[in-house]
C-alpha cells in the first residue's frame, strides 16, 4: 500500500472491521485519518478509540450508495486545507446465505448497492478529485479473496459484487493518470463484523492491516 505521512486518508465503512483497522495502522505511520459510514454512533465511537491509539482522526457520516454524500465526504475530507492523497474505499456488507436460484432479487440489489456501486461513486468522485489536484495519491478499492474464486459457497450476490469490484478497479487503473495508483485490497479470512460467527478461526484485523501497511 501506498502512502504519505502528514496527508490526509479517507476511509468508508472505517468504524469497524478491516477499515477501522486500516485507520489505526495509517494514523499510528503519521496520516490524518476521515473515517465514515451512516451510523453516527459508530463513527464517535471509533474516532474516540483511535484518539486513545494515538490517531488523529475525523468522522463524516456518508451513505456510500447515495453520490451526494460520497461528494460531500470529499468536500469534508478537503476541508481546512486538508491535502488527500489515499483513499480506502472499504465499506461493505454481506448478504442472507443464498444462491442464485433462490437468492431474491431485493437482496441481490442491496448488496450491489453497497459492495459495487457505492464503491463505484468513491472511485468516481476521488478519483476526479486526485485529479483536480494534480499530484501523487492513491485509491484502494476492498474486494475479497471472493474477487478472484469462490470462497464462499451459497454467497452467490456477495461474490459477484466482489468479482465486479475487481473489474472496476482494473478499469479504472487503465483511466487515470500515471500520478495516480489504483489497488485492490483482497482479504481472505479476516474476523470482521460479517465473519463474526465465525469466531477465532478468521485472521485479526489488526494483524492483516500490518501485512498491507508499510512500515
Amino acid at each position: 500500500m501506498q502512502f504519505e505521512a502528514d496527508t490526509t486518508a479517507v476511509i468508508t465503512g472505517g468504524a469497524s472491521g478491516i477499515g477501522y483497522a486500516l485507520a489505526k495502522a495509517l494514523g499510528q505511520r503519521g496520516l490524518h485519518i476521515v473515517i465514515a459510514e451512516p451510523d453516527k454512533q459508530r463513527l464517535i465511537n471509533a474516532t474516540q478509540t483511535l484518539a486513545d491509539n494515538g490517531v488523529n482522526a475525523d468522522y463524516c457520516i456518508c451513505d456510500v450508495t447515495k453520490e451526494d454524500q460520497v461528494a460531500a465526504l470529499a468536500d469534508f475530507a478537503w476541508s481546512d486545507g486538508r491535502e488527500v492523497t489515499l483513499a480506502i474505499n472499504n465499506a461493505g456488507i454481506g448478504q442472507p446465505p443464498g444462491a442464485v436460484m433462490s437468492t431474491s432479487m431485493d437482496a441481490v440489489r442491496a448488496t450491489f448497492e453497497v459492495n459495487f456501486f457505492g464503491v463505484w461513486h468513491c472511485s468516481q468522485v476521488f478519483a476526479q478529485r486526485f485529479i483536480e489536484q494534480g499530484r501523487p495519491a492513491s485509491i484502494y478499492n476492498t474486494g475479497s479473496e471472493n474477487s478472484l474464486f469462490i470462497a464462499s459457497p451459497n454467497m452467490a450476490a456477495y461474490v459477484a459484487s466482489k468479482h465486479a469490484v475487481l473489474g472496476l478497479t482494473d478499469s479504472l487503473r487503465e483511466e487515470v493518470p500515471d500520478f495516480i495508483h489504483v489497488g485492490i485490497i483482497i482479504p481472505g479470512f479476516v474476523s470482521t463484523g460479517l465473519t463474526a460467527r465465525f469466531g477465532e478461526l478468521a485472521m485479526d484485523a489488526d494483524q492483516f492491516a500490518e501485512i498491507i501497511v508499510p512500515q
